[in-house]
């Protein structure tokens, strides 16, 4: 199993929760909620006891097996100098740095093979006034100096890759005066009320969601009362209410500022909605005060059909699943159908004034991430480049024809530091042209390429259009004079362009020019990756037996005169470059 990944096919997901209060009700939450249709099982270790706990990994509650395990402590109860801070001793704070690095050591003990290790960030009693105005003086303040120690703390488990810092202060922000039960902790040793335990199980299973690989990538989005005020079709677009001095104005206008954030984290928007499509995009192009234009929308269906059909369509044009979307509408009986039809859609319950709606994205908790990489942060300009592909393609009566003009250049790399990430990511979350659907974390995946006759190759692609961005891994074993394709990972966004065919050249004339004598691979059947059998079916591999293929390296495999290849900086011939 991944250091960063829960493996999706799971049937359930454990949670060790490590503490020095009382979280049975935590415990029951999560136990109470479920990650993805996945049920959870949450265990906690002996009262009051973080400190032993991590020390001693080999028995206890480590028996498990757990896949999640939550730290969540007190500051004053694991780093003792902060207590001296709260009794207005003034302890150094150097003092308290070295007793974060300790903890953080602690932490480190945690069995390698448990994958996901989420850290609640410290806070201070909530009753606690510290220094009033002096709290936030850097060498005094207690509020001050429990950031440096945040901060000490997210910088030392930066770099492990299986441990994550959660903010416990929007917990606490949430709950407000209600954070804190002197009955509850006096009566039962519980730190925090119900209000903020039931916010921090939320964030936990969202955690615990994109940890599973379960993020939502694409925001589907009515038009008329969603991105603007009023009806297009019957106003004009000049007549919208959008910006100027008006509050509702002004709410739709932050609205689609927010949206427009999302896609500098590489959220997809698109659209859906009952209109006339010239009338809609001429409002886009042409409102003065309209943020979002048709370009960064990935695409639309704007026409007077079912909303359901529509989004089902529009979702298979971009190769994404419905598992990917979520959808805002402004109309309940229009959410309502789509939900029914459509269970893999997230459909939030929206806000009735517009007001709300920029708040009430920001709250969704279902666009998280492991990383963030290049091409998350041009996923937008990938998909308006595909949606110029494929009006181009409409123009010619062969696939041929199309593909000559877009002059395709394609770039192999070896595995780097500089690529390991966005490759871990592409084999996590590409289903459809992935042979083996094994999942590794950038680790596994840098120690699986330094072993010995073992090789990995990037592929970047790009054409006249757009760079796509790395959109393919290529993984290799040799064995005894032969070679066997163990990954073979493809971005459902250049599926069809020649990039597979491209991918099969690099492995066989690296083999043909060892003098090896066979390559083969063998499809690991899964409900999503028959496209990738579907390509190896018609890739010129002979069918050895169902789902093993082979080639024989006595003969080089072909690549079309119009893809052009580099490996690093050197052109093709591929085999005297690699």
């Amino acid at each position: 199993m991944s250091p960063q990944q829960i493996a999706p096919d799971k049937t359930s997901v454990s949670c060790l929760i490590i503490s020095d209060s009382n979280l049975v009700n935590l415990s029951a939450y999560l136990n109470a909620m479920d990650s993805g249709g996945v049920p959870m099982r949450s265990c906690i270790s002996p009262f009051g006891q973080p400190v032993p706990t991590l020390i001693n990994t080999c028995a206890g509650p480590w028996d498990r097996d757990p896949d999640v395990v939550i730290v969540w402590t007190q500051p004053e109860k694991v780093i003792p100098s902060f207590q001296k801070l709260l009794d207005y001793q003034r302890p150094p704070v150097d003092e308290l740095l070295r007793e974060v690095d300790d903890f953080c050591s602690l932490l480190g003990n945690i069995p390698v093979q448990i994958p996901t290790i989420l850290v609640p960030a410290w806070t201070a009693p909530s009753y606690h006034t510290g220094w009033g105005l002096l709290d936030m003086h850097p060498d005094l303040g207690v509020t001050s100096i429990l950031a440096r120690m945040n901060l000490r703390l997210a910088q030392n488990l930066a770099s492990q890759r299986r441990i994550f810092v959660l903010d416990s202060h929007k917990w606490i922000q949430a709950a407000g005066r209600k954070a804190f039960n002197p009955t509850l902790w006096y009566g039962a040793k519980v730190s925090y009320s119900n209000e903020v335990l039931q916010e921090a199980a939320r964030d936990i299973k969202a955690a615990i969601q994109t940890i599973r690989g379960n993020s939502r990538k694409l925001l589907v989005l009515d038009l008329d009362d969603t991105l603007w005020g009023g009806a297009v079709g019957e106003l004009g677009w000049q007549n919208v209410q959008l910006g100027g001095h008006d509050p509702v104005g002004e709410a739709y206008l932050d609205f689609q500022r927010v949206l427009k954030s999302f896609l500098n984290r590489g959220i997809l928007l698109s659209m859906v909605s009952k209109n006339q499509e010239s009338v809609a995009l001429a409002a886009l192009e042409n409102h003065p005060e309209m943020v979002l234009r048709p370009g960064d929308f990935a695409g639309w269906r704007i026409n007077w059909r079912d909303k359901v059909e529509n989004i089902v369509e529009l979702v298979s044009e971009l190769n994404l699943g419905l598992q990917s979307v979520v959808f805002i509408d402004d109309n309940p009986a229009e959410r309502a159908r789509v939900a029914e039809a459509l269970p893999e859609v997230l459909v939030p319950q929206w806000p009735e004034s517009p007001l709300s709606y920029a708040a009430a994205l920001y709250e969704l908790r279902c666009f998280d991430t492991l990383s963030l990489t290049e091409e998350d942060l041009k996923r937008a300009q990938m998909y308006a480049g595909e949606r110029k592909r494929r009006a181009e393609a409409r123009v010619f009566t062969s696939l041929d024809e199309w593909l000559k003009t877009l002059m395709i250049r394609i770039e192999v790399e070896e595995l780097s530091p500089e690529n390991v990430d966005r490759a871990a990511q592409l084999i996590n979350k590409t289903n459809q042209m992935n042979l083996a659907t094994r999942r590794l974390s950038p680790a596994q995946l840098r120690d699986w390429a330094a072993q010995e006759n073992h090789k990995m190759w990037t592929l970047r692609v790009r054409d006249k259009l757009g760079d796509s961005g790395l959109s393919g891994v290529l993984g290799l074993e040799v064995h005894d004079g032969h070679a066997v394709i163990s990954d073979f990972v493809l971005s459902c966004r250049v599926i069809g362009r020649k990039v597979e065919e491209t991918m099969l050249a690099t492995a066989i004339d690296y083999c043909r020019l060892r003098g090896l004598s066979e390559i083969t691979a063998s499809h690991a059947p899964t409900p999503k990756n028959e496209p990738c059998l579907a390509f190896f079916r018609n890739s010129g591999f002979e069918e050895i037996e169902t789902h093993a293929f082979r080639w024989p390296l006595s003969k080089p495999y072909p690549v079309p005169e119009y893809i052009q290849v580099t490996c690093g900086d050197k052109p093709r011939q591929l085999q005297n470059s690699l």
